[in-house]
């Protein structure tokens, strides 16, 4: 069994390799009774995980009997979409005991954690818990990879999709701190002469106007797109807009709630009262306070909608006043609903998703280029995981190699702080630390 330690995951710098970049160690500090690798990658057009899973299959799994070790869980489970067969028929040989493949729907937001728990577990996470408040651990596929890699390699490469309207559709691996532009120009380039660049998948992601913006741990997919494409114009919509076409067109269907992932668990989220908050001071029924509960997963503003409206960013407003002002949905105990009642008829399925988002136009594949993406300069930021920012361990002038750690976890009261170290990902010399980046050339 392997000896790599929860210490080895935290100096390897290892966070989530596909969210919001949790420290990794800090999840496996904890006991719970199964490890799941969330390879469900329910974003349209992204091919990363299974890509990683077909190439990495040993070192994954690998990773994954880490966590359980760590975790003292008796089973490991990988969540993957049952449509990659020929994944599922790859891995099937290689589980270790206690391992096993959970086959997944074709449909979004499968890959969303609190979602994969129950589908896999058949728990309900608790609202604003998170999934050990149930005995789970899950991970990332990535994240499972670089796991497996700990005691002899910190993370400082990345794994990146790059899709829509470019010329070859492709899975990079490229030295974190290389710009968005570079990984599409390696996709053949835009195909279109108004690129947008949305980053982390067209339902949850960001518009990046700023193409030479850099990849991080964090980095799954770039989506390029023209300037006319719905996902385009409706991420440009300013809160403005957004509040008066819905204060003046919203008719309360509740189609937004009745396709809620999270209302259909049973949290206390109701997105068309939200949007009924746009015309009435409703911020104070417990109904409207239930939209802290918000995943933003995006699905009832470019899915469930009949009028084209905004519900998640309605939500996202009223969960940014509700923590202003310390309101909070409180009605203990939680006691969820019955989902097989209402979740296998209100998925979403990938097909009618990519078909409502006019996303049919583009190439859904994503094949893995293996070898590493060159680039003369890197920037590696100071922040690419949830907690503090690291303190810069080098200065303006010092050779660095690959792997050497950049930035430090500061220390609190003799304790390292909430955060991951940054590392090196190419041989050079450290041109200068500034944005809160240091910046690295080749020699």
């Amino acid at each position: 069994m392997s000896k790599i330690t929860v210490e080895d995951i935290a100096q390897a710098g290892i966070v989530g390799a596909g969210g919001a970049g949790f420290p990794t160690h800090v999840k496996f500090s904890a006991k719970a009774d199964t490890v799941l690798i969330n390879a469900a990658e329910c974003e349209p057009l992204l091919h990363k995980d299974k890509e990683v899973l077909r190439a990495h299959a040993d070192e994954v799994l690998a990773g994954l009997a880490v966590g359980m070790e760590l975790a003292g869980a008796e089973r490991g489970i990988v969540g993957i979409k049952e449509k990659y067969q020929d994944v599922i028929d790859l891995l099937r040989p290689r589980l270790a005991r206690g391992m096993e493949i959970a086959p997944l729907a074709d449909a979004y937001p499968a890959g969303d954690e609190f979602i994969l728990v129950y589908e896999v577990l058949h728990r309900v996470i608790p609202p604003g818990g998170i999934p050990l408040d149930v005995g789970a651990v899950v991970t990332n596929v990535e994240t499972a990879l670089n796991i497996s890699r700990a005691d002899r390699q910190p993370v400082t490469e990345k794994f990146v999709s790059v899709a829509g309207a470019v010329a070859q559709p492709v899975t990079l691996r490229v030295p974190v701190g290389i710009t968005l532009a570079e990984c599409v120009a390696a996709a053949g380039g835009p195909t279109i002469a108004d690129p947008n660049y949305v980053v982390g998948g067209v339902m949850m992601g960001y518009l990046e106007d700023n193409h030479d913006a850099l990849v991080d741990k964090r980095t799954g997919g770039v989506i390029v797109l023209p300037d006319d494409h719905v996902v385009v114009r409706r991420r440009r919509q300013d809160w403005q807009q957004i509040a008066r076409i819905g204060r003046s067109a919203c008719d309360q269907c509740s189609f937004c709630t009745e396709l809620c992932p999270r209302y259909l668990l049973g949290h206390p989220i109701e997105p068309h009262r939200a949007m009924r908050s746009l015309e009435f001071n409703l911020v104070g029924e417990a109904n409207v306070l239930g939209t802290a509960y918000c995943c933003e997963c995006n699905l009832c503003s470019l899915y469930s909608c009949p009028e084209d409206l905004d519900p998640k960013s309605v939500c996202v407003q009223n969960k940014a006043r509700l923590a202003a002002e310390k309101k909070r949905w409180e009605n203990p105990p939680f006691v969820p609903r019955r989902p097989e009642l209402h979740m296998a008829n209100r998925k979403a399925p990938m097909a009618r998703l990519l078909q409502k988002l006019g996303l049919r136009q583009f190439r859904n594949v994503g094949p893995l280029v293996e070898e590493l993406l060159d680039t003369p300069k890197v920037g590696i930021a100071l922040t690419q995981h949830i907690g503090v920012p690291c303190e810069p361990a080098v200065a303006a002038g010092d050779s660095v190699v690959k792997g050497q750690v950049v930035g430090r976890r500061p220390v609190a009261n003799g304790r390292p702080a909430l955060g991951a170290p940054v590392h090196a990902s190419i041989d050079g010399v450290v041109s200068a630390i500034e944005d809160n980046t240091v910046w690295i050339r080749k020699e």
